[in-house]
C-alpha cells in the first residue's frame, strides 16, 4: 500500500467508529448492524454477539430504549493497516448514561459521573462494500457504582 492508500483506510476505520456512536445515541443503534461483516462480533462484558443478524436483533432492543440518553465519546483512536484488506484500532471509550422516567423526554438529562470508561478493541475487514468491523471487544476499566454516585473506597 502506499501512503495515499494507508492514510484512505484509516480514515474508512476512524469513520465506522464515528458512524458506531451516532447511531447508538441518536435512535438508530439498528442501523449499526450495516456496520459489521456478515460474519461479525460484538463483545461486551456479559454479552458475545455473532453475526450482523445477531447483532441487528440485540442493537434493535437498544434503539427500542427511548427513554435513554447516552454519548459515547471515542479518543486517541489509532488505526493501523495491516494489509489492503484488514486494519486494527484501539481507542478510549467514555459512556454517558442516564435513564429517563418513562415518557420523560426532557433535555438537557441530569448527568452524573459516566457510566464507565474503557477501551474498544476493533479489527476491519475491507469488503465489497467497503471497510466493516469485523470484530469489537468492549473492554471495561471503570464504572460507574450503583446509584449513579462515585464508588466507595
Amino acid at each position: 500500500m502506499d501512503d495515499l492508500q494507508r492514510i484512505v483506510a484509516e480514515r474508512a476505520c476512524e469513520r465506522l467508529l464515528v458512524d458506531y456512536c451516532r447511531l447508538v445515541d441518536f435512535g438508530q443503534a439498528s442501523r449499526i448492524a450495516n456496520l459489521f461483516t456478515e460474519d461479525g462480533r460484538w463483545e461486551g462484558t456479559d454479552l458475545v454477539l455473532g453475526g450482523r443478524e445477531e447483532i441487528r436483533a440485540w442493537f434493535t432492543k437498544r434503539e427500542q430504549l427511548t427513554r435513554r440518553v447516552s454519548r459515547h465519546l471515542c479518543t486517541n483512536v489509532g488505526v493501523d493497516v495491516l494489509s489492503a484488506s484488514e486494519a486494527e484500532s484501539r481507542c478510549f471509550l467514555v459512556n454517558y448514561r442516564h435513564d429517563r422516567a418513562e415518557g420523560d423526554l426532557t433535555m438537557p438529562a441530569p448527568m452524573a459521573v459516566p457510566k464507565f470508561v474503557g477501551e474498544l478493541h476493533d479489527t476491519f475487514r475491507r469488503t465489497h462494500d467497503g471497510w466493516r468491523f469485523a470484530s469489537r471487544r468492549v473492554d471495561v476499566a471503570f464504572a460507574r457504582a450503583r446509584g449513579g454516585g462515585a464508588p466507595r473506597t
